[in-house]
């Protein structure tokens, strides 16, 4: 159960990658250049993650 629930969670984050951010494929080959696009990937997604957060955030504050 633990294992569909993370599948279930990755692959989310990867279609909003996919979709949202227009990622379609890795620009450098090799596993270990994969393997840092990837964590430049998800550091990315993540930024923009909490810049929302705290963007909605300020807006609630201030109404």
């Amino acid at each position: 159960m633990h294992y569909r629930f993370d599948a279930c969670t990755n692959q989310r984050v990867f279609g909003q990658i996919k979709n949202n951010r227009g990622f379609r494929r890795f620009l450098l080959r090799g596993l270990p250049k994969v393997s840092l696009e990837v964590g430049w990937l998800s550091l990315a997604h993540h930024l923009l993650k909490k810049a929302a957060k705290d963007k909605n955030l300020k807006i609630a504050l201030q109404g």
